[in-house]
């Protein structure tokens, strides 16, 4: 049983970096936060074309799958969707959620968003947010930005959306590849008040 009390939607798009998904996942599951998890349509390709690996489509066999690749096994509680489940609980306002996050985020993604429309379950979850005004987290991953890509985020900021680019900092001398991605997740969770990544925070310093 989850010690949080309504649960958290992480989206997961057609992205490059979906070890940031997958580190988010380490640290909320672990924290034993109940996870509702939906992944477009394109995010199996990016798998296979980042890692040579194949997401299972089948939900129970998707989180495992998920599971095994954050490496936590029991924690938390994770619920998988089918993108294409338009009629999941996640699409309705009238299912409470804490927030959701779309980590990483695709500028496909954003330029939906920003353009109310939605054609798949994470689209769908994301507009409820935004329709309810609920908290929304954004991750995009994608350099440089066209002008029509900051227009779009603008128009998503204007409507209160976080926005979280994946630019990882420096200052707490980062000795791997996880740690420049875990510094980018502990911003993103900050958003929504969740404090479950291991930082060292700026405390200021000489100058």
């Amino acid at each position: 049983m989850s010690q949080h009390n309504k649960p958290l939607i992480i989206g997961v798009s057609g992205a490059s970096g979906l070890i940031y998904a997958v580190r988010a996942l380490k640290y909320l599951l672990t924290a034993d936060y109940e996870i509702e998890l939906v992944a477009s349509k394109s995010t199996y390709m990016v798998w296979q074309a980042e890692q040579e690996t194949r997401m299972p489509s089948e939900p129970k066999q998707q989180e495992q799958f998920w599971r095994e690749q954050a490496g936590v096994a029991l924690s938390g509680k994770l619920r998988c969707h089918p993108w294409s489940d338009v009629g999941a609980n996640i699409a309705s306002g009238s299912f409470r959620t804490s927030g959701m996050i779309v980590i990483p985020c695709s500028m496909s993604t954003v330029a939906k968003l920003a353009g109310g429309l939605s054609s798949d379950l994470l689209e769908r979850a994301a507009d409820v947010h935004l329709k309810e005004g609920r908290k929304l987290v954004i991750v995009p991953r994608e350099t440089p930005f066209s002008l029509i890509h900051l227009r779009n985020l603008t128009t998503l900021a204007e409507t209160g959306v976080r926005i979280v680019p994946a630019i990882p900092a420096w200052y707490h001398n980062p000795q791997t590849i996880e740690d420049l991605v875990d510094f980018v997740v502990a911003r993103t969770l900050d958003q929504l008040d969740i404090d479950c990544v291991p930082l060292k925070r700026w405390e200021g310093g000489k100058v």
